[in-house]
């Protein structure tokens, strides 16, 4: 077992104090460059492996990508930083009188500064049991789980006699009516309706029903209303149902209740809100929506040397209204962090207060249609679909990626063609399986291999 001697307090850099950033999402990788590059001696920890573009997280769980185009591993994206270390952990706890992290897996990470960057959850408003069969969209695995139901339903439906239960398992429903909602809706009509479309011989794909659903009056809340509508028709067009000013009730396995509505249906998907990551509460009171309270500099309210950003921070903008949870308001906060957090440490000078520069709002809704809003101007259709490409290919980490994923769109853009289409039924849960009509894995008949197995 380490000790907090053992991590964290390697000597490097010039002012021999270490920061530990938690997360390496956009804010914690930004902050981490901008330090690595004066040399200060840093340790990032993660649970996971990689740098995830949530952003695109919908086409991988669409088919439409694979999970290595939108994840770097983060050890590669921070190798030429050599202050700058990488930590495999969970953390379970922080203790802010000892300044350490202690994590699952028993290492305790001492620190000088701490950097809190670990994200949202999603969040089910209270009904946490909802998760079971309604999953999010926020990592990898939830983007396998959902491609592997979606996918599965129509395998299933294509064996189905019951004309009943086949309109059920070609009925998907997405929870939430922002950007992902907008995005994954559209993206799993068209997957449907041009790319299984002929796949099949006893269903017709094209005829599955996908189902929009929001409680408030209108798609994209946070955009102007002109583009709401322009989504909406735009998903309409693509056979999407689209359903506002419906609150969610109940959800199991096989249905979804709406104000009294009940709707069998094959899978619900849930994209209707996060929550900040539950380490916030470790500092202190948390306001709506789990996040932590900071100031224009970014230090945690009540903390000493304790800083936070991203999702999990609650970061006053210019008119004083929170910034919202997006992938550029991160970027630019670790960005700023790490400048103002390396002067200081270098030199002294007191930490920059941080402003938010918008690049504006955006999300696609289908095949060459999106809506793009600045305070400005406002675009919709093919322009806005290809600023919207290039600002997320531009976003990706890593040049690699940036031309696979370039490439990827522009073959799925000329042929509907989706080449992710794999099943893994270790994706899912034994219930889910059942559902479906499957075996688990320790439901298969040992020593029975299919055709052309190699023993």
């Amino acid at each position: 077992m380490s000790t907090g001697a053992g991590i964290g307090t390697a000597a490097g850099g010039q002012t021999g104090q270490r920061v530990v950033i938690l997360g390496a999402g956009f804010a914690g990788l930004q902050a981490a460059k901008a330090l690595g590059r004066r040399g200060i001696p840093v340790t990032v920890i993660d649970r996971q492996n990689h740098h995830l573009f949530q952003p695109l997280l919908y086409q991988v769980a669409t088919a439409a990508l694979s999970a290595p185009d939108i994840a770097e591993p983060i050890r590669s994206i921070l190798r030429r930083y050599p202050s700058v270390e990488v930590l495999l952990g969970d953390v379970v706890r922080i203790d802010t009188g000892r300044r350490q992290v202690h994590c699952a897996h028993g290492a305790v990470v001492a620190y000088d500064w701490l950097i809190l960057a670990t994200g949202a959850v999603t969040g089910y408003f209270g009904h946490d049991d909802w998760s079971r069969v309604a999953p999010g969209l926020k990592t990898i695995e939830d983007a396998r789980r959902i491609r592997t139901r979606v996918l599965m339903s129509f395998e299933h439906a294509e064996r189905c006699t019951d004309p009943e239960e086949r309109a059920r398992l070609m009925t998907i429903a997405v929870i939430g009516g922002g950007p992902t909602g907008v995005e994954l809706s559209g993206a799993l009509a068209e997957l449907a309706r041009f790319t299984l479309v002929r796949d099949f011989r006893h269903i017709r794909p094209d005829a599955a029903r996908v189902l929009l659903v929001e409680a408030g009056p209108r798609l994209l809340g946070p955009f102007q209303e002109a583009s709401a509508d322009y989504a909406q028709q735009r998903l309409e067009r693509l056979g999407v149902r689209v359903m506002t000013g419906r609150g969610v009730e109940a959800i199991t396995a096989e249905s979804l209740t709406l104000e009294g509505e009940t709707l069998p249906v094959g899978l619900v998907i849930w994209a209707a809100g996060v929550t900040a990551s539950p380490l916030a509460r470790q500092l202190g009171e948390v306001e709506r929506g789990g996040r932590i309270a900071v100031n224009e500099r970014l230090e945690v309210v009540g903390q000493s040397r304790v800083l936070a950003m991203g999702d999990v921070a609650l970061c006053p903008g210019e008119d004083g209204r929170p910034l919202p949870g997006l992938a550029q308001v991160a970027k630019q906060q670790g960005q700023h962090l790490g400048r103002s957090l390396g002067a200081h440490l270098a030199s002294g000078a007191p930490l920059e207060p941080f402003t938010y520069r918008s690049r504006g709002n955006t999300s696609i809704v289908g095949r060459h249609a999106a809506v793009y809003e600045t305070d400005r101007h406002r675009l919709s259709g093919w322009p806005a679909w290809a600023l919207w490409a290039v600002v997320h290919v531009y976003l990706l980490v890593g040049f690699q990626n940036r031309i696979v994923v370039s490439f990827q769109w522009l073959w799925r853009y000329l042929t509907y063609h989706r080449g992710s289409r794999l099943i893994s039924m270790s994706e899912i849960g034994p219930e889910e399986a059942a559902t479906l009509g499957e075996p688990t894995a320790a439901e298969e008949t040992p020593g029975v291999r299919g055709a052309g197995s190699r023993p």
